[in-house]
């Protein structure tokens, strides 16, 4: 469906559209309004596409809905009306006969009742349908933003103005469109009800409605005003709202409640978010408290009018000689106009204010996706044979900032080498292997993998390559079984598999110890009986995943670090027979795992200050000879104290 279908412009252009800079002067007024009515009705053409794409009839429906609810009052108030009448005409008969009365006044009651119940049916269904309506958009929107999301650059999530914008569209998008698509049809059922009751009104005076219109003006122009201030405050005070939800969110964190308990920080965080609230709250009493300043004052004038005009009503219908039911429904017309009118401002102001607050999801949806392939043709990428991985003067920086976490490096991987990065924390290993599995793509230089650029090749093939246990890995609340298989969802599901890979990483052991084994549900989120592993025992499912794994290419960062050493021991072995015929990549802090490294890369402030086997890095007697030394002093030392407790010395 093109956008011009509902009247909005190409998606290219949405970004512009959203932006409202204020008038400066008075000239720039008629501009200004031009631009806020286009900006509104490209929003509101949005939120109508949400709803077409989620299901189609529900516009219709809605159209039929809004048709009746506002022709309704109308109707009633003529059948009302008409009882009223009938019921003035009884009480004026001179014999006072039941059966007369009841011949006078019957048909018009039965037809109150039929037409009362008939709306009452109309808005039953209605309610129902709105309701059902809200779960399908709501829906809908979620799974948009859940299939945009897994488009999205990784680096997108580094900048905190789109963080926030993610956040907010999740938070504010699935309530809003529905909200905002009532309120339009409400304001359609409010138009036919006051054109009907201003119809009916015009046959005593056309003057009367003008005035009660005139008189909703200021505040239209008070709610609208308030509206906006009340947006612009709410987003240039996101970040207390965000640190609120943090504070919050702490003191329900299962992860966080042990800490907080015993370092008594609960109190901490409560006063924390009372803090941030009076701030925040000072700023929406002035606003709340003004606009109720403004509105009532208002409404006295309003009341003080809508009494002469009850008045006017009353004289006219007595000279031209009406019966009691004609006022009932001139009086009738009047409040409804007023109630219309006003319904008018306060829906017309909502709308605005969702159709605001649907942006973050428009700039979300709108987020340009630069991690794809470079040429029209993207290569393929051969696999189940070795791979050529270079480095050509790469430096990197995160979006937003103006320091260089990588800084001109440079290094060849031949097919089947086993590599080890080595650093100090923050040295850029980690960063390293995301620019490697192309999560993120170089500010300067190139990496080539077979002798081309990796941003020619195709990227679900760039990724499918790779068998990756980052250093923080996933926990996943799932069987033991699924968790293992995420390691290559796509492959054909075989239990052997399973098994398999979860004794090379010595998760088979804890697993058939577990109630339901391989079946057991973990984390106690959603299930009773989950289970909660050690970080220890996550990290060898995690380790489970990368043996589950068809890969070419291995990354591990740091895969053993919650591990004892004789665990992580075992799994080394295990990962000399994984990685044959397999370019390896180690992270890791325990310089043991160096020693068998083809080649190690010693990284130091982002740069490459080393590279070479164990041997010729030793005999250099730098970085890395002094980062080994350290460790294995420090190990040995361990040893020997180890073993004067053990076996003391004699006397």
């Amino acid at each position: 469906m093109g956008p011009g279908r509902f009247g909005g412009p190409p998606p290219h252009e949405m970004n512009e559209k959203l932006k409202e800079p204020l008038p400066k002067s008075i000239k720039e007024i008629p501009g200004f309004i031009k631009r806020l009515t286009h900006s509104f009705f490209f929003r509101l053409s949005y939120i109508i596409k949400l709803v077409w794409e989620a299901k189609k009839s529900l516009l219709f429906i809605m159209v039929f809905l809004a048709a009746f609810n506002g022709i309704s009052p109308v109707i009633s108030a003529y059948i009302s009306a008409n009882l009223l009448n009938k019921v003035a005409l009884a009480l004026t008969l001179p014999d006072k006969v039941l059966s007369s009365i009841v011949d006078l006044v019957l048909p018009a009651m039965l037809l109150q009742f039929a037409y009362m119940f008939f709306t009452n049916l109309v808005n039953t269904v209605g309610n129902i349908i709105t309701r059902m309506s809200s779960e399908l958009v709501t829906n809908h929107v979620k799974v948009k933003i859940m299939n945009k999301a897994k488009e999205i650059d990784i680096a997108s999530f580094d900048r905190p103005e789109f963080y926030e914008k993610f956040e907010n569209a999740s938070r504010e998008a699935g309530a809003r469109p529905i909200q905002v698509i009532n309120s339009t049809f409400n304001i359609v059922s409010n138009l036919i009800s006051a054109v009907s009751f201003i119809v009916i009104l015009s046959a005593i005076s056309w003057t009367a409605p003008l005035i009660v219109i005139l008189l909703s003006l200021p505040s239209a122009i008070i709610t609208f005003y308030y509206r906006k201030k009340n947006f612009r405050y709410m987003r240039r005070r996101s970040n207390d709202r965000r640190k609120m939800n943090y504070y919050s969110d702490m003191l329900v964190n299962k992860d966080m409640v042990k800490e907080l308990r015993l370092f008594n920080l609960s109190d901490t965080f409560i006063f924390n978010y009372n803090q941030v609230f009076k701030n925040y709250f000072g700023g929406i009493k002035k606003l709340i408290r003004n606009e109720g300043i403004w509105n009532l004052a208002i409404a006295f004038v309003t009341t003080a009018v809508n009494c002469i005009l009850f008045f006017f009503i009353a004289y006219t219908v007595a000279v031209q000689n009406g019966q009691i039911g004609d006022y009932s429904l001139y009086t009738g017309a009047l409040t409804s106009i007023a109630a219309c009118v006003a319904a008018l401002v306060t829906t017309t102001s909502t709308i605005y204010e969702g159709t605001l607050f649907i942006d973050n999801m428009i700039v979300f949806m709108n987020e340009k996706k630069t991690i794809v392939p470079a040429i029209d043709q993207p290569l393929s990428i051969k696999r189940g044979v070795g791979h050529t991985i270079e480095f050509k003067d790469v430096s990197f920086r995160y979006p937003g900032t103006n320091r260089d976490v990588i800084k001109h490096i440079n290094f060849t991987i031949e097919p089947g080498d086993t590599v080890v990065m080595v650093g100090l924390n923050g040295a850029g290993k980690t960063t390293l292997i995301k620019l490697l599995t192309r999560l993120y793509d170089p500010t300067e230089g190139t990496i080539l993998l077979d002798g081309h650029d990796i941003k020619e090749y195709k990227v679900e093939e760039l990724y499918a390559m790779f068998g990756i246990i980052f250093q923080d890995f996933g926990k996943y609340a799932f069987t033991v079984s699924k968790n293992i298989e995420f390691g290559q969802i796509e492959k054909q599901y075989k239990e052997e598999d399973i098994h398999t890979a979860a004794k090379a990483s010595s998760a088979d052991a804890f697993i058939q110890s577990l109630p339901n084994g391989y079946d057991t549900p973990l984390m106690r989120i959603f299930e009773d009986n989950g289970i909660e592993l050690s970080i220890g025992q996550w990290q060898k499912l995690s380790i489970a995943r990368a043996f589950y794994s068809d890969s070419d290419i291995l990354i591990l960062d740091e895969p053993t670090a919650s591990l004892d050493p004789l665990a992580e021991q075992e799994i080394f072995s295990q990962f000399d027979e994984l990685r044959k015929d397999k370019t390896t990549f180690f992270v890791s802090h325990r310089l043991s795992s160096a020693t068998v490294a083809s080649k190690i890369l010693v990284l130091e402030n982002g740069k490459l200050i080393e590279t070479g086997d164990h041997n010729e890095l030793m005999k250099k007697r730098g970085a890395y000879y002094q980062l080994f030394s350290t460790q294995a002093k420090r190990y040995l030392s361990a040893k020997e104290e180890d073993s004067v407790r053990t076996h003391p010395p004699h006397d």
